[in-house]
């Protein structure tokens, strides 16, 4: 077995072993995964070879961000990355996806999100997909999958706090190694499981005002989609006291989708409608721009950005 399908094993059955984290699902299936980067065997392979060799990518991803029909900027920003590591052996995937949805002002929330999409991918491409390609045995001294899921955030938490005081931003991310999800989250942007036909799953739980009111029973649904302050946040990326971090992990099954998005989708487009649109979609991309279509349709009183990823197991 190569040193990448050693560590990447020993990495998830730790995890497993410490079960820190909320398992939403049964047990993770084990099956490998390829994605669309290739770091090849010595041997010589033409294009030819490698699409003959691996004729469906694990990940099919489609963004999108877009102003809205209000605003007059973007203060939302999206992060896309994935890998391939392909031994004879044992393939694995690595991905990463996140969306960030800024506030803070005319510049303050646009920095936010962005620097808090650069801290929080760069420390988990350094502390998990760095080591993975160098093929380093995971030791017990390392922390849990979910101990670096969650320090990503703490980490642009920090940033954003020491760089950008009084702004602030929402970060929701999935990281895919293996047939295995983790999903990082503070604030309301959302991440939603789409399983064959059954209803869309949401992975996180917003963490506003107006949600919180909800919970304890003194708003109504129809009340809080309407509420003046439902974008008041009481947990953000950038406040100055300790940030609590949701983390989440379940199995992927082949043909599973990822939706992450900013509020300016799933406030403005219903899940029955977000679910109708994904789908019927040809393709994770055409997606996207349908359902960015439709929350400009409905109104389109925010920004809004989606990631569509389906996962192409085999």
């Amino acid at each position: 077995m190569s040193g990448i399908s050693r560590w990447l094993r020993s990495l998830l059955a730790g995890e497993r072993a410490r079960n820190q984290e909320t398992a939403l699902d049964g047990e993770d299936d084990g099956r490998p995964a390829v994605t669309r980067e290739a770091v090849l065997q010595p041997q010589e392979m033409t294009e030819v070879d490698v699409r003959a060799s691996h004729p469906l990518d694990v990940f099919e991803v489609g963004w999108r961000t877009d102003t809205g029909m209000v605003r007059d900027h973007n203060e939302d920003a999206v992060y896309v990355f994935t890998g391939q590591l392909d031994a004879i052996e044992s393939p694995s995937a690595f991905g990463l996806f996140m969306v960030a949805d800024g506030m803070g002002g005319q510049a303050g929330g646009e920095e936010a999100s962005a620097l808090a999409l650069r801290s929080a991918a760069g420390q988990l491409i350094r502390d998990i997909y760095v080591p993975l390609l160098s093929g380093a045995e995971r030791g017990s001294e390392q922390p849990a999958m979910g101990d670096v899921v969650r320090q990503a955030a703490e980490s642009a938490n920090a940033a954003v706090g020491r760089n950008l005081p009084g702004s602030g931003t929402t970060l929701t991310y999935g990281l895919v190694a293996g047939s295995r999800l983790f999903v990082g989250h503070v604030g309301d942007s959302r991440a939603y499981l789409l399983r064959g036909a059954a209803a869309p799953r949401v992975l996180t739980q917003d963490h506003s005002l107006v949600r919180r009111l909800v919970e304890v029973g003194q708003l109504t649904e129809a009340e809080a989609a309407v509420h003046p302050q439902r974008n008041v946040l009481y947990r953000a990326v950038g406040q100055p006291e300790t940030l609590d971090v949701d983390v989440t992990t379940l199995p992927l099954e082949p043909g599973d989708q990822l939706l992450l998005c900013s509020d300016g989708l799933w406030n403005m487009v219903h899940d029955a409608e977000i679910q109708s649109i994904v789908t019927s979609s040809g393709d994770a991309q055409t997606a996207c721009d349908e359902l960015v279509a439709a929350a400009n349709a409905a109104g389109g009183d925010d920004n809004i950005t989606v990631v569509l990823v389906r996962m192409n197991f085999y």
